[in-house]
């Protein structure tokens, strides 16, 4: 028995790798069925690094929500991120040339074949093409032009390009687990897709996805894309940060930074002193949580600073009129919101998913699940593929599975 409707998303973090099977109930309405979580250490800073030890997250991670939802997936929506992300604007246009003159789903085909004659350099590919407006005989404003009538369409597109060499590491990484790619998505569009709702796509809103090798951007006005770009500053430089600072080891410096760490100093509720432990014959010492604090600050307050500096050379700061919304597990700093409408002057709110059809997967309503759960939707507008799902009969192998859980607990143990 085929299930048809089941789709599986995969985040390839940094940090940790996340693997989501859904069933698509309605046209945006899913059901998660079961959702894994693998430590990551084959990746940095969004890109792979070690496809091995890639591959074997992803079993990891698809192998707990293979087990949790009795359902197992060949195809996967992958989520793609780094700097080597890039983008640009281009209008193009075609003839209607029917006897009607009526658009049809071919002449937006044409279109889009059409964009990608482009000129772009040989070792890039087209990730994506996404148009922003359509115009009809040099009128605008149309989100969706079949069934009207013209002589000339015409569309405005924002296009994502990605490295070729990237690209085939993912694939490479996916493949040797034993899966292929349904779909490669970039991982702000993801995330847009799972936090923001539609009020903010078109008053004008900034999502600001911070993760753990990379911090993903997007501009969205008038319910479509502007903007997005990848930075390579992110949580693990804030935990390096305090490490290189304070003279401690890495995992002391995380610990520290999710337990006593702010984005700012006006969000502390009480300047206590904490214990740093000192690492070999160096004895303990304590410090104020200010301190702590104006570490993490310097690098949140830079990031920010590179994010408004980005969205004003682009022209898009004055579109921006629903605010900032923060995303993905570096959002989850306290005081970031604090921060961040600080430096943009404009209102922050934090980002979870939203549009789950049941409450059965609390653990995932979190920033940090923003993207995967953005993966299972797809990319808007386009149809949810099949990722040729079998039935509950076919049982996960056991042994797989006892791996995968006994990493998951360790990973979470040392969280």
């Amino acid at each position: 028995m085929m299930k048809n409707n089941i789709v599986a998303g995969l985040d390839l973090g940094t940090t940790k790798v996340c693997a989501v099977i859904a069933e698509q109930i309605e046209n945006e309405k899913f059901k998660v069925l079961g959702f894994g979580v693998a430590p990551s250490e084959g990746l940095s800073r969004g890109l792979v690094a070690n496809i091995s030890k890639t591959a074997e997250a992803i079993q990891s991670a698809v192998a707990i929500a293979s087990n949790r939802a009795g359902i197992q997936v060949q195809e996967l929506n992958v989520g793609v991120a780094g700097e080597h992300i890039t983008s640009l604007r281009h209008r193009n246009y075609v003839t209607i040339t029917n006897e009607e003159h009526e658009i049809t789903k071919e002449d937006l085909q044409r279109l889009e074949a059409d964009v990608r004659t482009i000129p772009i350099p040989s070792d890039r590919q087209i990730l994506h093409i996404i148009p922003e407006e359509f115009f009809i005989d040099y009128n605008g404003n149309i989100d969706n032009p079949i069934g009207m009538t013209g002589t000339r369409l015409e569309a405005s597109n924002h296009i994502v390009l990605a490295a070729i060499p990237a690209i085939q590491n993912i694939r490479k990484s996916v493949e040797r687990a034993g899966f292929k790619v349904a779909q490669y998505i970039l991982q702000p569009i993801a995330s847009s897709s799972s936090v923001l709702d539609d009020s903010e796509k078109d008053l004008g809103v900034l999502l600001i996805d911070i993760g753990g090798g990379t911090t993903d951007i997007a501009v969205l006005h008038k319910k479509a894309i502007k903007h997005s770009k990848v930075f390579g500053v992110a949580g693990n430089q804030v935990t390096n940060d305090i490490r290189e600072s304070l003279g401690i080891v890495t995992s002391e410096a995380e610990l520290l930074k999710k337990q006593h760490g702010y984005a700012t100093e006006a969000a502390i509720i009480r300047d206590e002193e904490i214990t740093i432990r000192g690492v070999g014959g160096k004895g303990s010492t304590r410090i104020p949580i200010s301190l702590l604090t104006q570490i993490i600050s310097l690098r949140m307050r830079e990031l920010f600073t590179l994010i408004d500096n980005d969205i004003r050379s682009v022209g898009l700061r004055n579109k921006i009129k629903a605010g900032i919304v923060l995303t993905g597990g570096g959002s989850m700093l306290r005081g970031c919101t604090e921060l961040a409408e600080e430096v943009f002057g404009m209102h922050c709110r934090i980002g979870i998913p939203l549009e789950f059809s049941t409450g059965a997967v609390v653990e995932m309503e979190k920033p940090e699940f923003a993207t995967v759960v953005g993966l299972i939707k797809g990319i808007p507008g386009q149809k949810v593929l099949n990722v040729g799902a079998v039935s509950k009969s076919k049982k996960v192998k056991k042994n797989i599975v006892k791996e995968s859980w006994t990493r998951f607990r360790e990973f979470f143990n040392e969280l």
